[in-house]
């Protein structure tokens, strides 16, 4: 029996793995090169087609928008360059001032035809070919070569559709939200005793060090967007696109504050130092509150990443749970820090300015900031491609607009009775 379950779960962990991104995208760059050069040992002069393989690389690029965008770019870059190996080729031969005069005309002619990024490759590929052959004729079989690679590298993420990156950038966002938790608790623990100053200051190192965390979220998140685009695997693309980038821009306001936050507790333990900051009752209601924020905060990242409906329902349900609790924890607080502030008018600043940010936190989680937050986010998108694409918009809503009369016709998508 033992045998079978570790079977089953060996099983299960390479189905798991057929469906990993990186594996999927490994498995297409490999299958495209292999086929790139099939095809050019039939229609290329030389014995060993290598260039055709190296484009398809390049070209096939990890999501499908990115090849559409900067493959073609690359494509461009690679072909200008091997047309200034031939001109090169046909003229002067490789020595060492010919190279450097190659190496100028490349970086020159690649800012004219405005490969942006990838002048560089144009200079790559101008030096490869020369340094391979010096025969106009072989040199124009590297761009035949350079041609079968781009096609095949194009034709293969049309037809099989390049792997979706949404999952890996939801449990960045997650990740980032159980570290904000995490942070948040500690936080609220040393509230609510009589913490030193350099206790205090380090969780405010911790608090800016979370900016790093946010950068990485938002490098995994625009593969994510990137991955969503012109992909046929994914319907409401854009709608995913910007539930992911809203969340993640609420959690990164939520760091700043909690950044603010820290900064309030730093500067109220170098004031009270050695005593607590704040009264037994009144700071135990604060690690009550912000123990209540870190658990919606959590499960504000679950609902941003969660695609399901019935699940979204559900998640959703829970973090208005969560914010009706902190909501009553945080009206009992703003009392408790009043009558404080009146007792000892002498640094009432500071527990007003917490009072303040565990405000603005529960304001960016609020579900109905969050709903008009991701309905104004969405009419933004949508006239910026009304005006960037005014020919594809149209055609969108013209294909919709039949798909619905189609769908009234015939009775398909219906409200269920």
């Amino acid at each position: 029996m033992q045998e079978v379950r570790e079977w089953t779960a060996r099983v299960t962990r390479i189905l798991d793995k057929r469906r990993d991104p990186v594996v999927v995208q490994t498995l297409r760059s490999a299958f495209a090169a292999t086929i790139a050069y099939v095809i050019a040992l039939r229609l290329s002069p030389e014995k060993l087609p290598l260039t055709a393989p190296l484009t398809a690389l390049l070209v096939v690029q990890v999501t499908l928008y990115a090849t559409l965008t900067n493959g073609f770019r690359r494509v461009n870059a690679v072909v200008t360059g091997v047309l200034v190996a031939i001109a090169f080729s046909l003229l002067v031969g490789l020595t060492w001032w010919s190279l450097a005069l190659l190496l100028i005309a490349s970086l020159a002619v690649g800012r004219l035809v405005r490969v942006e990024e990838y002048v560089p490759e144009v200079a790559i590929s101008a030096m490869l070919v020369l340094g391979v052959t010096t025969v106009g004729d072989t040199a124009w079989a590297r761009v035949v070569e350079t041609l079968i690679g781009a096609v095949v590298g194009l034709g293969c993420n049309l037809l099989l559709a390049p792997p979706v990156w949404v999952e890996e950038a939801g449990e960045s966002i997650e990740g980032l939200a159980r570290r904000l938790r995490q942070l948040m608790i500690r936080m609220g623990e040393e509230a609510a005793g009589a913490p030193p100053v350099d206790r205090t200051a380090e969780r405010l190192h911790e608090a800016r060090r979370l900016d790093h965390d946010i950068v990485e979220v938002d490098a995994a998140l625009r593969q994510a967007e990137d991955s969503l685009r012109l992909n046929p695997r994914v319907r409401e693309g854009l709608l995913h696109r910007v539930v992911l980038r809203t969340g993640l821009d609420t959690l990164e306001i939520c760091t700043v504050v909690l950044r603010v936050l820290a900064r309030s507790l730093t500067d109220l333990a170098k004031e009270r130092e050695p005593e607590p900051l704040f009264e037994t009752e009144t700071g135990a209601a604060l690690e009550q509150l912000l123990s209540e924020i870190a658990d919606a905060v959590v499960s504000f990242a679950v609902l941003v990443t969660t695609h399901l409906s019935a699940s979204a329902e559900s998640a959703e349900e829970r973090l208005a749970a969560e914010l009706r609790t902190a909501a009553g924890t945080r009206d009992k607080l703003a009392l408790l820090l009043r009558e404080e502030a009146e007792r000892d008018p002498g640094h009432w600043q500071l527990p007003g300015a917490v009072q303040t940010e565990v405000n603005r936190i529960l304001d960016e989680l609020d579900t109905e900031h969050r709903t008009r937050r991701l309905l104004e986010e969405l009419d933004r998108v949508s006239r910026e491609q009304r005006v960037r694409m005014p020919r594809l918009t149209r055609m969108r809503e013209r294909l919709g607009v039949q798909e619905q009369l189609w769908r009234n016709r015939t009775g398909v998508g219906g409200r269920s009775r």
